[in-house]
């Protein structure tokens, strides 16, 4: 079943420059409407805290500190002479790669926690740990199981927190996947992404920002693995706000129908393992495949946080021109270096401040 979208309130986002795309296209510029925006010593467990325009500023500085550092080859120690904790409880190749080498890059000193050097809760309780830590360091991500940790450490911490990953939302990963759309379209005011696959912490932050970027959102998940009703609620209440659709099916067809972009995660998280076996069969159908983006707009792309699995994408479209997700795993650092500049210190981007 086709939905007619609604429009989009906000006016199109367009970046200032020319920078590199996987597409060739470029992001065109002009001068903003909105206010300044100050987010030093914020924490950022969630995007469902941050503003539209708060969204918008660190995409702006994660695309410039891109530009400058990648493309114009200029050193930027932004954050020398400060440091960052590193707590992980699950283990990752991109969240831990682009924090230290982000972090170093910008001339601070990373120091990386598995939960054999720290035991949240166990030996230390995580209020005391968080405590320690702000005597410590500047600045503490934390990649953990549950939701609650983070909060825990952020209501005792003197220091800003960031959410690494948990069971509730993955902020680092959108804001990603959201400078690669804007690179590739040139703009995000208008586009429709159709999430095909699990209710997850991924999607819970999808949720949370889409519509506030003026983006639609098409969700089609199996019976049983919708995001959680909270979540939904919110996301209702943002799409009212923005001007922006939010559609719920389980019929993967009907959310990539007139959709720029395909959007899938892991089946299986860490920590779902002895479910595996019932969440293969329970997703039969949701592989996305040439035929899944047959319905969708002729533009569209593909993306994937990784790690991938066949049974999620197939090759096809994994490796084919339309799939964005190695740049995508790439801006995982640029965002993540302007997530941690923007809340350690005052910076402001050299390129002029985009149109939205």
């Amino acid at each position: 079943m086709f939905v007619k979208l609604f429009s989009v309130n906000s006016p199109v986002f367009k970046c200032l420059k020319t920078l590199h795309s996987r597409s060739g296209r470029g992001l065109s510029c002009g001068a903003a409407s909105f206010a300044p925006v100050s987010l030093k010593g914020r924490s950022c467990l969630t995007l469902k805290d941050f503003s539209s325009d708060e969204i918008k500023r660190l995409l702006w500085v994660s695309g410039d500190l891109k530009h400058r550092i990648k493309h114009e080859k200029q050193y930027l120690p932004l954050l020398q002479g400060k440091s960052i904790a590193m707590i992980f409880e699950k283990r990752s190749t991109r969240t831990r790669m682009s924090t230290e080498t982000g972090f170093a890059l910008l001339g601070g000193h990373p120091c990386f926690l598995t939960s054999q050097d720290i035991h949240l809760g166990v030996n230390e309780s995580s209020a005391d740990t968080a405590r320690v830590l702000s005597g410590f360091c500047d600045i503490v991500l934390a990649r953990v199981y549950s939701h609650s940790t983070l909060e825990e450490l952020d209501n005792v911490a003197s220091v800003p927190i960031i959410n690494g990953l948990s069971d509730l939302y993955h902020p680092i990963q959108i804001l990603a996947d959201f400078l690669t759309l804007q690179e590739h379209y040139g703009s995000l005011s208008g586009l429709t992404v159709s999430w095909i696959g699990d209710g997850n912490n991924v999607l819970h932050s999808f949720m949370m920002t889409a519509a506030k970027l003026g983006v639609h959102l098409k969700i089609a998940t199996p019976k049983g693995y919708e995001p959680e009703r909270s979540v939904i609620q919110e996301a209702q209440k943002l799409c009212k706000e923005h001007g922006t659709q939010l559609v719920l099916t389980s019929d993967p067809m009907e959310a990539a129908h007139g959709s720029n972009v395909l959007v899938t995660d892991t089946w299986v998280s860490m920590g779902q393992e002895e479910e595996k076996k019932k969440r293969l069969k329970d997703f039969h159908g949701y592989q996305i495949k040439m035929k899944t983006g047959s319905v969708a707009k002729p533009d569209w792309t593909f993306l994937h946080c990784l790690p991938r699995k066949m049974e999620e994408v197939d090759d096809e479209v994994f490796y084919s021109s339309r799939s964005l997700v190695f740049t995508e795993a790439e801006n995982r650092k640029w965002t993540i270096m302007g997530l941690m500049v923007s809340l350690l210190t005052d910076y402001t981007p050299q390129i002029p401040m985009p149109k939205f």
